[in-house]
């Protein structure tokens, strides 16, 4: 985008929409909540989050514009300059991560209605609708606030309406309940944990905004305080981001949820809570004290590679399909824990941009998985068998994403491989080349047993493949956005240059290299 288009688009656009943008793009999804809730049937309510996901994704276009124009936004709440008052602050990194969740925002409530109405009792359609813009609320809160309590507040608003969306998939399968409850624990601890180091930072600093306590702890230097609230914060963003071996509520609440719930989840919510963990780790805590150092080499690291490798082989051995690709995201977050314990620029980018592309693939699989299990009820790896030729176009789009996660050329997942093992092998790291190397070879495995079913079998001659067992048409409304994300896993293997110079930009700020 050049700076002459970006400037006209800017001066089109009201002058107080430019003020006010990074206000709304929080305020709006939160005040449309409670109005979806009231809204008696659940297409209309679905319609009305329609309006509000495009919009929110609208204000984030705008505000992308303005970060491309300007460098970063701030926006202070009653005109209090902070640190005294409650400031938004929007910069290259979170802007990625904004694109991401209110991108899938958009993708994920078109594709939802089909399952919502197959999936969730007519009563609960309305309330369904309503605490997805509630979680979108909470997700994009986390992103773009500068106060680090209201990080907390945003990261429980979020968690909460999800573990009513889990919950409400009780409806299929009663498991439902357990995952969202097991969820429900565990969030609440790594919760506690995060308030916890909040607290022991404001006792520190005396302050919540975040940057003013980046200068505060310039000043008073490495104390026990300090060292006590970066593990409390560390342990509880460890839980949100579901950072090996604090991954075990992960699984069932991916496999048990909702279609749709599935698809937002795996591509917005351990994407925020790895954001947040980047920002604490670099972005308000000092990246070169001695605890910041000890952690990432001594302790982020040989979790990261034991994610790679063991959460992969665990993927090969599953048989349901939902929680294969569980065990699968939480090998790829393995990746990007990976580009941040190297914690130079080229690390740090690296894994951000696995960040970006990983939310592309992994929706995408997780749709298409959907797709097939509201048409033919699939749950099984051996009951893709056949749909190579039955669903042509979901399987087609199915097997892009499948091969970007593998990170075979031709599809963004080869990129942000591609630089993190360059950023590896640049910091001396040869060992974890072999790791990545490995993972994605385990990868192969388990996605080629997916795509083996669909195009190697024939479909089977019984009546759970024909034509009669058909439960529902494909939808228009779900197969759409699997295809938007299909090709964009192939358009930014060609042109990458949107989220790596994001990454690229956000790597450096954080490491003291620049403004983004």
């Amino acid at each position: 985008m050049s700076a002459l288009l970006i400037a006209d688009f800017l001066a089109w656009m009201p002058a107080w929409l430019l003020m006010q943008t990074a206000a709304l793009l929080v305020v709006t999804p939160l005040l449309s909540g409670p109005i979806a809730l009231i809204l008696s049937r659940g297409r209309l309510a679905w319609i009305w989050a329609v309006v509000i996901s495009l919009a929110t994704f609208a204000l984030t276009l705008i505000l992308y514009a303005q970060v491309l124009e300007h460098g970063s936004v701030q926006y202070a709440f009653g005109d209090w300059a902070p640190p005294l008052g409650i400031t938004y602050n929007i910069d290259a990194l979170n802007m990625l991560i904004l694109l991401i969740v209110a991108g899938m925002g958009v993708l994920s409530v078109f594709y939802g209605l089909p399952s919502v109405l197959k999936e969730i009792a007519p009563r609960d359609q309305a309330p369904f609708f309503a605490a997805f813009l509630l979680c979108l609320t909470g997700l994009l809160g986390v992103t773009i606030t500068g106060d680090a309590f209201n990080v907390f507040v945003f990261l429980e608003i979020s968690s909460i309406s999800t573990y009513i969306l889990i919950a409400m998939g009780g409806k299929q399968d009663r498991r439902a309940l357990t995952a969202s409850f097991s969820y429900l624990v565990l969030g609440t601890i790594g919760a506690t944990f995060f308030v916890i180091g909040i607290g022991l930072l404001y006792m520190a600093t005396g302050t919540l905004n975040m940057a003013d306590i980046t200068a505060q702890l310039h000043l008073r230097g490495d104390d026990r305080v300090v060292r006590a609230a970066f593990a409390f914060i560390v342990i509880g963003l460890g839980l949100k981001t579901a950072m090996f071996p604090l991954h075990t509520w992960l699984p069932n609440a991916y496999a048990y949820s909702p279609t749709v719930v599935g698809a937002f989840l795996a591509s917005t919510a351990t994407k925020v809570a790895f954001y947040a963990m980047v920002r604490f780790t670099l972005g308000v805590f000092l990246p070169d004290s001695p605890f910041n150092h000890a952690f990432l080499g001594f302790v982020l690291t040989p979790m990261a590679v034991a994610a790679m490798i063991i959460c992969s082989v665990q993927a090969l051995y599953q048989t349901d399909l939902r929680k294969l690709l569980a065990y699968s995201s939480v090998a790829q977050l393995g990746y990007m824990l990976l580009g941040l314990s190297i914690g130079t620029a080229a690390g740090v980018s690296a894994g951000l941009l696995h960040l970006f592309n990983h939310a592309l693939l992994k929706g995408g699989l997780f749709m298409g998985l959907g797709i097939f299990a509201l048409t033919y009820g699939v749950r099984q790896v051996q009951d893709l068998r056949g749909l190579g030729k039955t669903m042509p176009v979901t399987a087609a789009a199915f097997t892009v994403c499948g091969l970007s996660l593998i990170g075979a050329p031709f599809f963004a997942g080869f990129v942000s491989k591609y630089y993190l093992i360059t950023a590896a092998l640049e910091h001396g790291w040869w060992w974890a080349v072999i790791a990545i190397l490995a993972s994605s070879v385990l990868a192969i495995f388990y996605v080629g047993r997916m795509l083996e079913a669909m195009y190697l079998h024939p479909a089977p001659k019984t009546k759970g493949r024909s034509k009669k067992a058909r439960t529902t048409k494909a939808p228009v409304l779900a197969i759409a956005p699997l295809v938007v994300l299909a090709v964009a896993n192939i358009w930014f293997f060609f042109d990458a240059s949107l989220p790596k110079g994001l990454a690229d930009a956000a790597a450096m700020a954080l490491l003291g290299g620049g403004a983004p």
